[in-house]
């Protein structure tokens, strides 16, 4: 039997919107149709997602074979349940795809009422549109492949881009990240801060987070793309000079476009950059670049993707989502509002 694993410790805070205090004394402990498992891309957010629900994590067997083939099944009757597969498809993106796939396909097999896949960090999201001849639209190939492995319904955290979630034939439940970002700044008690989109198409994440703090200001970083990976910062829209400029994306890859618009920043005259996004991709050499002495004051990231502790910079500060998370899933067992989580 496969446990869920222990890791590095994330900072769990407060929701200021509303309060959720864990499920542990809701569930009958008699009939619970309430299952989580997990995949192993992160077990230890699984483990926390498990004990705010107060259900234990659903035991597995999970093995390769000797041609790398992978080997899944469920060790207990989940006949008649609602399933949760908690699954972020990061690193190494293909081999989580699969994983996940194939344990919904054992499930499926296994009678599952209905089986939801729990992805807070959407692999392959960035393929979401063709922007040349002849490419694939992988984000909407994800989706199919969901939908034929048995997968009745998707809960997704910040998705690069909104319209992925009409890329499913099922329900998907989009939430965001944001409030515990939101939460942790308000401890700060930042003053004269500004919110700064990193580039004009996230203009409409950065303006939803300036409204969470009290309608703070926004500034725009006008950016050309010149290949893949690879950004230009040209000028900053919005007065930042003696400011706290708080740079607002839903990830952070090789960290080429925050810490190019954090040097613009500054040059413009912030008084100190701090960088909040969803998802810690860090490909190299993403740490390198955030870890530059003076750059930021901090960066902001959830545990939605594991960052094990060769990782880990002084900068760098991990809020725990799994609450949030664990408050979806009773909502979707309970057929209850997700959206008003948020309102």
């Amino acid at each position: 039997m496969e446990p869920f694993g222990v890791g590095y410790k994330t900072i769990s805070i407060g929701f200021p919107v509303t309060s959720w205090t864990g499920h542990q004394n809701r569930i009958p402990q008699d009939n619970r149709r309430l299952r989580i498992f997990s995949g192993t891309s992160n077990p230890t957010l699984a483990n926390e997602i498990a004990d705010y629900l107060g259900v234990p994590g659903g035991p597995k067997v999970c093995k390769h074979f000797a041609d790398g083939e992978l080997y899944i099944q469920i060790q207990e009757s989940i006949r008649g349940c609602d399933v949760f597969l908690i699954q972020p498809t990061c690193a190494p993106v293909n081999d989580n795809i699969m994983e996940l796939l194939i344990m919904a396909d054992a499930c499926r097999r296994a009678s599952a009422r209905q089986i939801t896949a729990v992805m807070p960090y959407y692999g392959y999201a960035r393929a979401d549109r063709k922007t040349a001849g002849r490419e694939s639209i992988t984000a909407k190939l994800i989706a199919n492949l969901l939908v034929q492995s048995g997968v009745n319904r998707v809960l997704a955290m910040d998705l690069h881009s909104a319209q992925i979630q009409g890329y499913f034939d099922i329900p998907c439940d989009h939430i965001y990240g944001s409030p515990v970002m939101v939460d942790y700044l308000y401890t700060r008690k930042l003053k004269d801060m500004v919110i700064v989109s990193p580039d004009v198409g996230g203009v409409a994440r950065a303006r939803a987070f300036a409204k969470q703090m009290n309608d703070a200001p926004l500034a725009i970083i006008d950016k050309r793309r010149s290949a893949h990976n690879v950004a230009e910062s040209l000028t900053v829209i919005g007065d930042v000079r003696g400011k706290t400029a708080v740079l607002i994306d839903d990830m952070i890859d090789t960290a080429g476009t925050i810490c190019q618009g954090a040097r613009l920043l500054k040059r413009r005259g912030a008084a100190s950059v701090i960088a909040c996004a969803t998802h810690a991709v860090l490909s190299h050499p993403a740490i390198e670049r955030l870890s530059e002495e003076g750059l930021f004051e901090e960066i902001l990231v959830t545990n939605s993707i594991p960052i094990n502790s060769e990782r880990r910079f002084p900068q760098l500060q991990v809020l725990s989502v799994a609450n949030m998370l664990g408050e979806a899933i009773w909502r979707i067992h309970e057929e209850s509002s997700v959206s008003s989580m948020f309102r």
